[in-house]
């Protein structure tokens, strides 16, 4: 676990696998004024982080962006069953066997609206994601509709015609994969409020799979979404 701004932390966890292509995993742990824990994208809860997440508060959140990010959620949700699980309506309808909270959509709920605010991605029929931007760290968090996907992890895990795939889709260099992009037939929204985020400022850029930027975020945002802007 690694603190990367005042009460938020990363986690890395182990590769996914995506219809054989693996995928790093990365989760986001967010501590609230009351010390309860966000927990964005839950990645694999072995006993040590679990030891680290319960020194830190009490877990309170379990938060799925899309429903690609959904692994986890009932392995953290037996071990703290308090916890209170959220997810787009797409996350809710796939994990028919998990109880959530209402829907997330553009409005955070009271529970974390003071700290964290949110933008609903929703012009693709393929795939929806809730944005998350904390505000007093100014992080901007994106699960797979930016992604930066590195050398190294490709070397190790991907094929050479695999890692033409990921060049050409520019998902080593903040994009989303082309096909999700492609897909995007309702953009005028979407564009609406990737400008609201970015009015915020944004510091830093979380994203789930690869490497993470510690600064300079609006600019990182504005290339990585230069096809939709």
């Amino acid at each position: 676990m690694i603190e990367v701004a005042s009460d938020v932390w990363i986690v890395d966890g182990g590769p996914v696998n995506f219809y054989g292509f693996p995928y790093p995993t990365r989760s986001v742990v967010v501590r609230l004024p009351n010390r309860q824990l966000w927990i964005w994208s839950p990645v694999v809860l072995h006993e040590s982080l679990r030891h680290e997440v319960d020194a830190l508060g009490d877990v309170a959140h379990l938060v799925s962006p899309n429903k690609l990010h959904h692994l986890f959620l009932g392995d953290w949700h037996e071990t703290y069953p308090e916890a209170r699980l959220w997810g787009p309506l797409s996350t809710i309808q796939k994990r028919k066997d998990l109880n959530f909270e209402p829907p997330l959509t553009d409005f955070a709920p009271v529970a974390w609206s003071d700290q964290i605010e949110q933008f609903w991605l929703c012009g693709s029929p393929l795939l929806d994601e809730i944005v998350f931007f904390h505000r007093p760290s100014k992080t901007a968090i994106f699960a797979d509709s930016c992604q930066t996907l590195t050398e190294t992890f490709l070397h190790t895990h991907w094929s050479r015609w695999k890692r033409t795939i990921a060049r050409l889709w520019k998902i080593t260099d903040g994009f989303a994969p082309l096909e999700w992009r492609l897909s995007w037939i309702r953009r005028r929204a979407d564009r609406e409020r990737l400008h609201r985020l970015l009015a915020l400022q944004p510091q830093r850029v979380i994203v789930a799979h690869g490497d993470w930027q510690s600064s300079d975020g609006v600019a990182f945002i504005e290339k990585s979404f230069r096809w939709l802007l």
